[in-house]
């Protein structure tokens, strides 16, 4: 018969603390999903109730929040001039966002505030004030850059509950395949340009959307004239 170990006997677990459940958090993600780490299956990992999380972190939100802030600690922009490193930046951004399916839906719902994220937002305004941008146009700059780049990954990521799961490529394979079908009357200058429209490689589009923003965001002054 086995003897039953004592809880005094038992190993003493590590206090809890938002280090400890951030990194937990991204295991799960990693291994399961982002919408498996909710609250209560963190909380499971971790050998503890959901309300003891609480105390750290106020919501799922949050915590993803608090997860993407660490992902992104480790973003550097490279070398080269300012618009490399900035598009260097903004890429390596994204790609975190697309590893993590999801992770982008919840940082337009609570943008993230962390240290981390400072030092991204504070990163993309340096490099647009190296290229003699005005400061004012440069600062509204970076929430427009960030907006883009998160409202792209958001929308290949995965879908709200109740809209049907598609993969990024046969969303783009079907608006392709609706543009070279386009009716040369009710709607001529699609016609006429399909083949413009279904252009270019997803990564050249995304340098090129990111280059026209910066673009108008040097030219385009905060008030009008």
């Amino acid at each position: 018969m086995t003897a039953v170990r004592s809880r005094r006997e038992r190993p003493a677990k590590p206090a809890l603390s938002r280090e400890w459940i951030v990194a937990e958090t991204i295991e799960i993600m990693r291994t399961e999903g982002l919408e498996k780490a909710t609250m209560r299956r963190v909380a499971q990992a971790l050998d503890t109730g959901p309300a003891s999380l609480y105390v750290y972190v106020a919501n799922t939100a949050e915590l993803h929040a608090a997860v993407l802030d660490e992902l992104i600690a480790s973003l550097e922009p490279g070398t080269g001039d300012w618009r490399s490193r900035l598009e260097n930046l903004l890429d390596s951004y994204a790609e975190v966002l697309h590893t993590y399916p999801g992770l982008a839906r919840s940082a337009l719902l609570l943008r993230p505030t962390g240290p981390n994220a400072m030092r991204l937002y504070d990163q993309i305004l340096g490099l647009l004030l190296d290229g003699d941008i005005d400061a004012d146009r440069a600062a509204w700059g970076v929430d427009l850059l960030l907006q883009h780049v998160t409202a792209t990954a958001a929308e290949h990521s995965t879908p709200a509950p109740g809209i049907a799961d598609e993969s990024a490529e046969g969303k783009v394979h079907a608006l392709a395949i609706a543009f070279r079908a386009a009716d040369p009357q009710a709607t001529p200058h699609i016609a006429a340009n399909a083949e413009s429209m279904v252009s270019g490689t997803p990564d050249e589009r995304t340098g090129w959307a990111i280059r026209a923003l910066v673009a108008g965001i040097a030219a385009t002054p905060i008030t009008e004239a």
